[in-house]
């Protein structure tokens, strides 16, 4: 079965000031979509064909096409996910012991922050859970993610950050450390916990 563009669970505008509406609808209708496309095109009649986003993004990355296109499928799924008007202020549950862990909610915001604000060109910012139940903060370049045998830091995305400029440049323009902050007004720490106890 051909994979979809999901559905949002808010409008366009839900997550103003942070992401324009302008900007939202450009991003999913045009973006996310291109990504679901080019990957249906990029499978189709290959071994891949019938496999989970997860699976592609974990076997099926030899292929530039397949690890662009499902990347950025499998990003932005997760980052309209994770996202939810007006935010919740704090982790909860089994995230919030695992950030505790870490080193705190304040070290991880810089450190994911940090992360974000330095990726070079185009790219993500991630809250992985590493295999251990312990969690981890990097970057990856473009659409690659940490699920994929070619990114630095592997572990299951728990929370992620579009830091690409279409995602912010017609509202923050090169101000890329004004939309990071912005982000953390939007976080569903409820959803970032539900993925992280999959």
């Amino acid at each position: 079965m051909a994979f979809e563009l999901p559905k949002l669970g808010y409008a366009y505008d839900a997550l103003e000031p942070t992401i324009d509406a302008r900007t939202m609808e450009i991003h999913y209708t045009k973006h996310h979509q291109a990504y679901v496309t080019n990957l249906n095109a990029a499978i189709a009649g290959t071994d891949l064909e019938g496999k989970s986003i997860e699976e592609i993004c974990k076997t099926g990355t030899d292929k530039a096409a397949v690890r662009n296109n499902g990347g950025g499928h499998y990003n932005h799924t997760l980052f309209w996910d994770i996202m939810t008007p007006g935010g919740s202020k704090e982790p909860v549950g089994n995230v919030k012991n695992a950030i505790e862990a870490y080193g705190g909610f304040e070290k991880f915001k810089e450190d994911f922050a940090n992360a974000a604000k330095t990726r070079f060109g185009s790219g993500w910012a991630w809250l992985c859970k590493k295999a251990d139940g312990s969690v981890a903060v990097c970057s990856t370049p473009n659409q690659d993610n940490p699920l994929m045998p070619v990114a630095d830091c592997q572990g299951t995305p728990v929370l992620g950050l579009d830091v690409w400029e279409h995602a912010y440049y017609l509202h923050y323009q090169n101000r890329r450390p004004d939309y990071v902050t912005a982000f953390f007004d939007v976080i569903n720490w409820d959803k970032v916990e539900e993925k992280f106890n999959k």
